[in-house]
């Protein structure tokens, strides 16, 4: 008997086991392959530039005298909040209130001997020219009230627009001359950034663009503003261009001169957002493996060009259609022209834990 036939009498279940699981194994293999897939859709895309940039406030003065004078009284303390128009220092002003009297007195007589002059005239027993010398001479005493009037305000310190001050520099009693620093007034209520960005990226500049910054000393807390101007010169030395943004600030926790990173949006655009997963990399190539679902759900690898690239998300910018079926879990397990079966559709609304369950994992 031949050595093969002896072999085979000797273990006829073993070897029809064998034959079976071959069998088994064949079948097996020729079954589709469960993936998970993702759908070809449109989302939008940006790209982003990195700057440094420093808080202005909104309006920013320093409150200073332009007189020469002593402080008679003071209405603020450290840090409050004031309305436009609100008093907030009095300088001596008792010579000036007593000239206003005398000026404002001989105005009003001024004005008498004018009327009197008037009704005279009107009567036929006053010549034309004497009236009008009184007028100037009234004209003359009203002007003399203005120019009181304006010396009194400059003594008084008020609030051009409403804001928050700074600490305060003087005392009651104190000479204070013009340039002297009282105090600072800033109008927080919205806070301009100022940052530098390389000129390379101006055509594509232009108000109304989202930013968003960060400010560390906040604990890294993200503010959103957009673009409210770009300067009209371009540094020659650095190459780079001034962009002012505004950022809205409610609750008052910006501050003038404060550090951020600012994340500047560009290039607002639509294009098909794939997962990162997706992609199925080969040299300096990235390729998808498209579902066909027309052809029994068999598998094509195609070539794509793709964009920017988010966390977890790549753009696609061509070789893709939007409704296209993509293998986003699973491209490790099927070659080109093998059929699968689609075990769930990643629509990012579903963990992917929960997605690969379905695939047995």
């Amino acid at each position: 008997m031949p050595k093969w036939s002896r072999y085979t009498a000797a273990y006829p279940v073993a070897l029809l086991l064998f034959v079976l699981a071959a069998a088994g194994a064949s079948v097996h293999a020729a079954a589709p392959l469960p993936v998970i897939a993702t759908e070809a859709r449109m989302a939008p895309f940006e790209d982003r530039v990195e700057a440094l940039g420093t808080l202005l406030a909104y309006e920013s003065i320093v409150i200073s005298s332009t007189i020469t004078e002593t402080v008679r009284a003071i209405h603020f303390d450290d840090g409050d909040r004031v309305e436009m128009g609100q008093l907030l220092v009095e300088l001596n002003s008792a010579e000036e209130r007593a000239l206003l009297e005398e000026a404002t007195a001989l105005a009003a007589e001024a004005r008498r001997q004018y009327e009197r002059l008037k009704s005279l005239h009107t009567q036929g027993q006053a010549a034309l020219s004497l009236l009008d010398e009184r007028q100037r001479e009234w004209e003359a005493a009203e002007a003399r009230v203005r120019s009181i009037e304006a010396r009194l305000a400059d003594r008084a310190l008020r609030a051009p627009f409403a804001g928050v001050l700074g600490l305060r520099n003087i005392s009651v009693g104190a000479l204070v001359e013009p340039g002297n620093v009282i105090t600072t007034l800033d109008d927080d209520s919205v806070m301009k950034l100022e940052f530098a960005v390389p000129s390379a990226f101006l055509p594509d500049l232009r108000p109304g663009l989202r930013i968003l910054a960060t400010a560390q000393a906040l604990g890294g807390r993200t503010f959103q503003g957009e673009v409210a101007a770009i300067d009209s010169r371009v540094d020659p030395v650095t190459r780079s261009i001034r962009v002012r943004a505004h950022l809205p600030n409610p609750e008052r926790v910006l501050r003038p001169g404060l550090l951020m990173e600012v994340d500047l949006s560009r290039r607002p655009r639509q294009n098909i957002r794939l997962p990162e997963e997706a992609l199925v990399p080969l040299g300096d190539r990235q390729y998808v493996l498209v579902i066909d679902e027309a052809d029994g759900n068999r598998v094509a690898r195609r070539e794509v060009t793709i964009g920017t690239r988010r966390p977890g998300e790549v753009e696609i910018v061509a070789g893709l259609d939007v409704g296209e079926k993509v293998i986003s879990h699973g491209t490790t397990r099927v070659r080109t022209g093998d059929r699968v079966s689609i075990a769930a559709v990643d629509d990012g609304t579903v963990p992917l834990s929960v997605l690969l369950q379905g695939m047995g994992r």
